[in-house]
């Protein structure tokens, strides 16, 4: 019986991946006995062992961060859920050339549909394993403050109040610190495992993922992207670098940009408060029955759901719907730009929008990601709205005009701007023009202040200047 569950849970073990508590055993070992069930003391004894290890991997990797987490564990997790979802292997030179020649065409035509310049870094084509190596310090600090909620969160998880877990209070507490941090370290590398195997881009959820603007496509996922259509291979590839690299554009030439959507989703996360007593009650209700594999799977479950089941403040809540609107901005500014370049030239690129936006309003696992990894559900519902306020402001203003919106924050089109796009338009770039008008006046009047100062230096006191000449006053 214990060895056919054991062929059954390695068959499912794709969907084992799920559970983080499932998966933390897994790394450090911890199996049932003979009968198929955990004896409740050696598996505390296991735990303590689990720790321990847990802990001198901590030491060692140099991962015992102030958020408590083991950010190479957490790597490596996600490394193993890329690989059990099929092969990954590393572009080729060919599929590095193909990536460079669509993104190099892509410049091209998109020199004359913007203003922005260039991005200087050369184009390049990743595996999955690359996206995680390459963007997972931009994801260690957006969800730090996450991991530093939760071990605050866990000191007072294990007051007991059952007879059976009373005794163990002493250990368990120190034991389910580092054992929710194991968890929370499992289940943001299994995101961030999964979300390799659907991003086609560098940039594909609307957040600049890495130190320096770089346009990356991901030649496997775009490949997975491209199946069923009717396109070709070589149109989806050009149609993906062209949304990437406008997007990289963007981002590389609005300074503003890309720090103030990190610094949303960061001031977002900390916001996350963990709530130890349901984590509590759901390991009570599960712990006081068989300790079965069936039983340990579902503690996992229950734990895992009571770690991103927070209420979201009202301060969150506003935070997410301006997270949303300026997303939205950045893909709806997308939509028009290449929308607008391929009008005469790609005559297939209107299919593959609507393959965009099928894609971006069913959510999927991007959008499980990222709810795991940050009780996140960024699903920007108005691109469309912020497409035609682009395209209106295009045909009134031109591309110059257009791209001006995004000079600075205070004058970019807000919420209640893709209510009234002809409105936006009109007193939108008034609003622009008046600021350019007082930035002009404002470096005028520093321009006089600095001459008359310099005046007053070169003159001195009684030294003949202006003010000292007779019949000066």
């Amino acid at each position: 019986m214990a060895s056919d569950r054991g062929r059954q849970d390695d068959e499912n073990r794709p969907d084992d991946e799920n559970n983080p508590l499932a998966e933390f055993m897994r790394q450090f070992g911890i199996q049932p006995g003979a009968d198929g069930r955990f004896d409740l003391n050696d598996l505390m004894g296991s735990l303590q062992q689990a720790m321990n290890q847990f802990s001198s991997q901590m030491n060692a990797f140099g991962s015992g961060s102030e958020d408590g987490l083991n950010w190479t564990f957490t790597k490596d997790v996600a490394r193993k859920v890329t690989a059990a979802q099929g092969a990954d292997p590393s572009p080729t030179p060919a599929d590095s050339q193909a990536v460079r020649d669509a993104v190099g065409l892509a410049d091209l035509w998109l020199d004359g549909a913007m203003t922005f310049g260039r991005v200087s870094l050369p184009a390049e084509a990743w595996s999955r394993a690359e996206w995680i190596e390459k963007t997972f310090d931009v994801w260690r600090s957006l969800v730090s403050p996450v991991a530093s909620s939760l071990a605050g969160s866990i000191g007072g998880l294990m007051q007991a109040e059952s007879q059976e877990m009373a005794g163990l209070q002493p250990m368990m507490e120190p034991m389910m610190r580092a054992a929710s941090a194991g968890m929370l370290a499992a289940q943001i590398g299994q995101a961030l495992g999964q979300l390799s195997t659907e991003v086609v881009s560098g940039t594909d959820i609307s957040v600049p993922l890495t130190a320096q603007p770089r346009v990356a496509l991901l030649p496997a996922n775009v490949a997975k992207f491209a199946d069923g259509l009717d396109q070709s291979a070589g149109d989806v590839r050009l149609y993906l670098a062209l949304r990437e690299t406008a997007r990289q554009r963007l981002f590389a030439s609005v300074g503003w940009l890309g720090p103030q959507l990190l610094a949303l989703i960061e001031h977002y996360a900390r916001g996350i408060t963990i709530d130890a007593s349901a984590i509590e009650e759901a390991m009570e209700g599960q712990l006081s029955g068989e300790m079965t594999p069936d039983a340990i799977e579902n503690l996992g479950n229950e734990v895992a759901g009571k770690l991103f089941e927070p209420k979201r403040t009202p301060e969150q809540e506003e935070i997410l719907a301006r997270l949303e609107t300026l997303v939205a901005l950045v893909e709806g500014w997308v939509d028009d730009v290449v929308s607008d370049t391929t009008a005469s030239l790609m005559p297939q690129a209107g299919a593959l929008l609507e393959t965009i936006r099928r894609r971006r309003a069913t959510g999927g696992a991007m959008e499980n990601a990222l709810k795991s990894l940050l009780n996140l559900e960024l699903r920007p519902r108005r691109v469309r709205d912020a497409a035609n306020l682009w395209a209106a402001v295009r045909a009134k203003k031109g591309v110059e005009g257009r791209d001006a919106a995004w000079s600075h924050p205070d004058v970019a089109p807000t919420s209640a701007d893709l209510d009234d796009p002809l409105g936006y338009v009109e007193h939108g770039h008034a609003q622009l023009a008046a600021a350019d008008e007082g930035d002009d006046l404002d470096a005028a009047l520093r321009a006089l202040l600095d001459e008359e100062s310099g005046r007053g230096e070169q003159d001195g006191p009684g030294s003949g200047g202006p003010d000292d000449r007779p019949g000066s006053h």
